[in-house]
């Protein structure tokens, strides 16, 4: 199992290509982005647990890169440490300014970038901040989502289960189960992209839960792309047998055969107008219950 997915984005060929197979041969995910706006790009699409970020880029600079990051509801929380040529007390003050985690300097100790890397993931992980499957807010950030709802207007939550997900980890292994929640991160961020704003959130509350928090203008839109986008390509995540017969087989607990239907997405939509609300559990027990019912 990965130890966590990291984006590299330095435009330095030689210093990211060996940050990649330094990273790759210590149990990372890496991936790497030569430009700034590559780099916005690649975190939509993949969440990281963590960006190693130049600040000298060629096109916007890290800085600049990391303010729209902070900026974004759904990129904010992603620990970054910043990687730079500079020393100088004035360029760490700015990036700390602008939310960064830390601050490493070239020439660096790949070992001390390492150890950086590695406890700037587990403190994020033990503040619950971020999904470690998936990279997506969670914990106290989803929390602090819902509360906040709370004194706005107009909005709208989508409450998202997999439906089949335990078949699914019976018949192919936790692995796989974990590139299937992977997968439905992906999804929802892609969809918001395409949908909805930067102030969206995005949210993995754990197992096969997920959150959307929007605008009330856009939950059925929002929640139709989502759910065609993952019937569309959630099949490839099947062997073809199983994705030619419709079904998966599975033993049940007596050792007998059983079929059981693709994953899908149980969806329950809720908006400020199905209120008032006076606390999140009122918000979070609405939200249940419009997902039991698309369950139906």
């Amino acid at each position: 199992m990965s130890a966590g997915r990291i984006l590299v984005v330095e435009d330095d060929a030689d210093i990211s290509n060996m940050l990649q197979l330094y990273f790759k041969a210590q149990g990372y995910e890496v991936s790497v982005a030569l430009r700034g706006l590559d780099a916005l790009d690649a975190t939509r699409q993949k969440m990281p647990n963590v960006i190693v970020l130049d600040i000298m880029l060629p096109d916007i600079d890290g800085y600049e890169v990391c303010r729209r990051l902070r900026t974004n509801l759904r990129t904010s929380h992603i620990p970054i440490i910043f990687l730079t040529q500079k020393d100088e007390r004035s360029d760490r003050i700015r990036g700390l300014e602008l939310g960064a985690d830390d601050y490493i300097t070239k020439p660096f100790d790949v070992e001390e970038l390492r150890l950086r890397v590695r406890n700037t993931i587990t403190s994020a992980e033990v503040a619950s901040l971020t999904s470690p499957s998936t990279g997506l807010a969670s914990g106290k950030l989803i929390e602090q989502q819902l509360r906040a709802l709370l004194r706005a207007e107009k909005w709208g939550i989508l409450y998202i289960g997999i439906r089949g997900l335990e078949a699914f980890n019976q018949a192919y292994g936790f692995v796989a189960g974990q590139d299937v929640l992977r997968f439905t991160g992906m999804i929802l961020n892609a969809a918001v992209d395409e949908v909805g704003t930067d102030n969206d959130f995005t949210g993995h509350i754990g197992s096969d839960d997920f959150i959307v928090v929007t605008g009330a203008d856009k939950v059925d839109h929002l929640r139709d792309v989502i759910r065609q986008r993952f019937d569309k390509d959630v099949g490839t995540h099947y062997d073809f047998m199983t994705r030619m017969q419709g079904y998966l087989v599975v033993k049940d607990d007596a050792g007998n055969d059983i079929q059981t239907p693709l994953m899908r997405l149980a969806i329950g939509a809720l908006t400020s107008d199905d209120g008032p609300f006076t606390d999140i559990r009122e918000i979070t027990e609405a939200a249940a219950e419009a997902r039991r019912r698309d369950s139906m």
